[in-house]
C-alpha cells in the first residue's frame, strides 16, 4: 500500500465517507497505458466471501503467473471485513483484504488481473479501480456479470461489443467461448481500455476465464476452506 493512502480509502466509518472517498479515487485514476513496456508476470485477483455471513469473513487471494504460465507465487488472506455487503462499494470490503495479499507476495506480478469491475460502475470506482490506485499498480477489471450499463457480443470467441451506460462507452464485452457468458472487460488503473482488452484477449487459454484469475479463485477458495472447513481443506 502506498504510503499516502488516505485511511477512510480503505476504512470509511459510514457510507457517505465511502462515496466521497470513491469520488476523491475516481478523479486520480490513470486510464491510460503507465505500465510496463513487457509485461512478463501477470497476476490474478480474486475474493472469496457470501454476502449473507454474519460475521462478514473475507478470503483474498492474489496469484503470480511467470512467462511460462506457470504459478511464482501466492498469496492468501483471511479477515473479518470492516465494512458491510453493499452493491457498488465491494472495494471497501475486498481492497484492505487484497492489500494484505499483496504486501506478503513475491515476485509481485507486472500487471493484475482482478475479478470484478473497473471503470464500468456506477461511480466509477469498482474494485480493480480501487485496488490499482492504492497499490500503485497496473489493474484491469475482469467481471462476470454487468453492474451498469448493456452489450451484446457475437457468439462466436473473440468477438466484442462496448458496453455503453448512459450515452458512453466504459468498457467491452469480451465473448472468450462459445456458449458461454462474455467477460465484461474495463479499465482499473494505469491502463488503457484498448490495452486492457488485448491484455485479456491474449492471456484467455480456451476457457471462460484467464489463467491467473482461475489460480486466485482456486487460492482464495482454498483459503476459505481451511477456514471454515479445515478438514476438508485438503
Amino acid at each position: 500500500m502506498r504510503p499516502e493512502t488516505p485511511p477512510h480509502w480503505l476504512h470509511p466509518s459510514m457510507i457517505a465517507e465511502a462515496r466521497a472517498a470513491q469520488a476523491e479515487m475516481a478523479a486520480r485514476l490513470v486510464m491510460e497505458d503507465a505500465l510496463p513496456a513487457r509485461i512478463a508476470c501477470l497476476g490474478g485477483a480474486d475474493v472469496s466471501a457470501t454476502r449473507f455471513d454474519p460475521a462478514r469473513r473475507v478470503f483474498a487471494a492474489i496469484v503470480t503467473l511467470d512467462a511460462t504460465g506457470a504459478e511464482a507465487a501466492r498469496a492468501t488472506e483471511a479477515r473479518i471485513a470492516d465494512f458491510p455487503y453493499i452493491p457498488g462499494y465491494l472495494g471497501f470490503r475486498e481492497a484492505p483484504a487484497l492489500a494484505a495479499c499483496w504486501a506478503r507476495l513475491a515476485p509481485k506480478p507486472d500487471l493484475l488481473l482482478v475479478d470484478g469491475q473497473g471503470a464500468a460502475h456506477p461511480r466509477g470506482l469498482g474494485v480493480a479501480c480501487h485496488l490499482g490506485l492504492v497499490l500503485d499498480v497496473p489493474t484491469i477489471g475482469v467481471a462476470k456479470s454487468l453492474l451498469v450499463g448493456e452489450a451484446s457480443p457475437g457468439p462466436e470467441p473473440g468477438d466484442t461489443a462496448p458496453i455503453v451506460w448512459k450515452g458512453r462507452e466504459i468498457g467491452v464485452a469480451l465473448r472468450t467461448r462459445r456458449r458461454a457468458s462474455p467477460l465484461y472487460i474495463s479499465v482499473g488503473h494505469r491502463v488503457s481500455l484498448a490495452t486492457a482488452l488485448r491484455i485479456v484477449r491474449a492471456a484467455c487459454d480456451g476457457r471462460r476465464l484467464p489463467p491467473a484469475i482461475r489460480a486466485a479463485h482456486e487460492a482464495a477458495n482454498a483459503a476459505r476452506r481451511a477456514t471454515i472447513d479445515p478438514d476438508r481443506a485438503g
